[in-house]
């Protein structure tokens, strides 16, 4: 699969459908000036930017590996989108939220995906695995699978919870050659027989340049706080040497699940 830069459209929201209230971060089904109704990812909820950054690099790592997700775009949010929504707390949201947010296309009629009700072929369990132990995704297990079924495919969405060492304020050396130990409660990993095979493909794939290209997609606004005086091009490499170093050393998480699966059946 040759590298291919990927881009993001950017959309105006212009209508406020309703909440989706799974979970504390509120996303909302919303509508945008090119009429397709998405789900949108607030920069003003709880966990802030980061959420949004993890949504994207995760995302668009996972699209770029030949897995279904839902289109990721920019969604501008006007400030005076909120004044006339009746619940508080969503005024709140909406007006903490103005500018740049993050938004994937609502996948009309999807169904949660049900390890009971379908099976998973070993090869897509397997690549599902790798990429969130890749990621450091804590939430895809049995309890919030974060999959939908559509048209008969499986979709991946919501890796907002990706990344994770940028909430521990520690440097991502101390993060990116550890094994992702929470993989023991992925919902697929008792599918997932063929790791070694797919680790080979995958690291073939993703390059430094084609990491370097999704990561560059996140805006400066997004990668910037007071908790340093790092310019955005220093902060996006951060994203970059952890996951370059993950990917050269995934031997480390691919051993891991490979023993967390072994545990279970």
């Amino acid at each position: 699969m040759p590298d291919k830069q990927p881009e993001l459209r950017t959309v105006n929201v212009t209508r406020y459908v309703t909440p989706l209230r799974e979970g504390g971060s509120l996303p909302a089904l919303a509508e945008a000036d090119d009429d397709f109704l998405y789900v949108l990812k607030f920069r003003g909820a709880g966990q802030g930017t980061k959420a949004l950054i993890a949504e994207l690099i995760a995302g668009e790592t996972a699209r770029a590996l030949g897995l279904r997700i839902p289109e990721i775009v920019f969604a501008n949010l006007d400030e005076a989108f909120g004044r006339t929504e009746p619940d508080e707390e969503i005024q709140d949201l909406l007006k903490a939220s103005t500018g740049l947010n993050l938004a994937l296309h609502y996948l009309s009629g999807a169904i949660t995906f049900d390890p009971l009700v379908t099976t998973v072929d070993a090869k897509l369990a397997s690549q599902i695995v790798w990429l969130d132990c890749l990621m450091t995704n804590v939430d895809r297990t049995a309890r919030n699978t974060n999959m939908l079924i559509w048209h008969k495919e499986l979709w991946l969405i919501d890796h907002g919870a990706s990344l994770y060492f940028h909430h521990t304020g520690q440097p991502w050396q101390d993060h990116a050659k550890r094994p992702f130990v929470q993989v023991k409660d992925h919902v697929l990993l008792p599918r997932a027989s063929g790791l070694e095979l797919v680790d080979a493909e995958y690291r073939a794939i993703l390059t430094p340049e084609l990491i370097r290209g999704i990561v560059s997609l996140v805006p400066d606004e997004w990668v910037m706080d007071a908790s340093s005086d790092s310019s955005p091009e220093e902060r996006r490499e951060v994203y970059i040497q952890f996951l370059t170093t993950r990917i050269a050393t995934s031997e480390v998480f691919v051993n891991e699940a490979q023993h967390a699966r072994k545990a279970l059946v």
